[in-house]
């Protein structure tokens, strides 16, 4: 018989304006739950300034002090903490959590299309925005200017929800585009993607070497080669004797959006468990992060070699979590943002939201967009090769990389 639903999540807003809210899980464990709750936390685009966890393995209580925006829908951040928790199904008497079970359907793909009498600065950030209130994901994008100055653009998406086959859900769609492009919007259609496109996420597979080699690199940059990363200083250390039957996992870092999601898909691609976590980040934006850990088989991790392994991939992911780069393409500039999939096959949210964020800051036009999946050093990136305007960039590109890189760190 499951727990009541209503005592799975609770979530408690502060009383005072800047006050944290604070979310409570109390529910049975699974393997790698800790990311799926930080990845929903992240996905509403909520910042976790302190946490603290712990778990015995069937059973958990984690606790998470988070802050954002007001317009936060905290009764839908409940409903989608609570679908990444095995006892919302097993009140449900849904059999989820059997491994036979554990992956769902490939989604299905929709392609959202629709023209504009005009393009303008920040037009993409707007619709991608209201696909992400409307817990639409992006896929791909293709962007085509007329030479009347006409845009065609072309979305192919998957639904949060899995509605968008109604005709509600799609009018719902059409409504908000309506009220955001406002006289800019021509026409809007959403069909089911054919055949061809359902692979859409598949990007091209040829991309520079030159950007392979260091963009993707596995090991730790030089620092005297990149001062973002001099003033980025991670530690990571193992202790061993702290505790009779876990490992101690002491990290000192910069704080940055996301950063507990990064630790956590670390862990859970190493089938590392977390048994006692604590996070905080000061004023400052320094943070302190103790993690108690354990081996899939209830061990220590005791082998040097593994120490280090793990101790150095999470070196890199919290000095580079996410890769970005600026580059020429031919007479053009491309941005290139590269973002780690999990191997259960789910990439970083809102990253293209950020990216179009950015460049809406920076008044930088947006001439094509495409995403794609790739497999580089036996490990599969997300990639977004954004093509900006040749002549006439408002910023210089170390300003266009710099401002990118902020709004997707959180430190705008």
């Amino acid at each position: 018989m499951g727990i009541l639903q209503e005592d799975v999540v609770v979530i408690s807003k502060g009383e005072k304006p800047g006050e944290s809210t604070v979310i409570t899980v109390n529910c049975p464990d699974k393997a790698g739950l800790g990311c799926d709750l930080c990845r929903v936390i992240l996905l509403f685009g909520l910042s976790i300034c302190k946490g603290d966890g712990q778990t015995d393995g069937k059973w958990c209580y984690i606790v998470f002090w988070v802050v954002g925006k007001p317009s936060t829908r905290w009764n839908l951040l409940k409903q989608r903490l609570l679908e990444v928790c095995p006892s919302y199904f097993s009140t449900s008497e849904i059999d989820f959590y059997k491994p036979e079970n554990q992956q769902p359907r490939p989604p299905d793909v929709f392609l959202l299309k629709f023209w504009c009498s005009y393009d303008y600065e920040g037009l993409l950030h707007d619709v991608t925005e209201v696909l992400c209130e409307l817990e639409l994901t992006i896929e791909r994008v293709k962007v085509s200017t007329a030479p009347d100055g006409r845009v065609m653009d072309l979305f192919y998406i998957t639904d949060t929800r899995d509605l968008l086959r109604t005709k509600m859900r799609q009018d719902e769609t059409i409504h908000y585009l309506k009220n955001v492009l406002g006289k800019a919007l021509i026409n809007c259609e959403i069909e089911l993607a054919g055949p061809e496109f359902t692979a859409c996420s598949q990007g091209s597979p040829f991309l520079p070497s030159a950007i392979t080699e260091d963009m993707f690199s596995l090991e730790l940059p030089n620092n005297h080669r990149s001062g973002f990363l001099a003033h980025n200083p991670v530690s990571v250390t193992v202790d061993n004797a702290f505790s009779p039957s876990h490992t101690l996992v002491k990290i000192l870092c910069k704080d940055h959006k996301g950063l507990i999601y990064d630790i956590t898909r670390t862990l859970k691609d190493y089938n590392i468990q977390i048994s006692y976590g604590r996070f905080f980040a000061s004023r400052k934006g320094n943070c302190e992060v103790d993690l108690f850990l354990m081996q899939a088989d209830g061990k220590k991790i005791v082998d040097p070699n593994k120490q280090n392994a793990l101790c150095s991939r999470l070196r890199m992911e919290l000095l580079r979590p996410l890769r970005l780069a600026v580059v020429s393409r031919g007479p053009d500039t491309e941005l290139l943002v590269a973002n780690p999939v999990e191997l259960s096959g789910r990439g970083r949210p809102l990253v293209f939201h950020d990216i179009t964020l950015a460049l809406k800051n920076l008044n930088t036009p947006i001439f094509s967009v495409e995403i794609g999946r790739h497999v580089i050093h036996d490990r599969e990136w997300e990639v977004y090769r954004i093509l900006l305007e040749g002549d006439g960039l408002p910023v210089s590109r170390n300003k266009i990389e710099e401002g990118v890189r902020k709004v997707l760190m959180g430190w705008e």
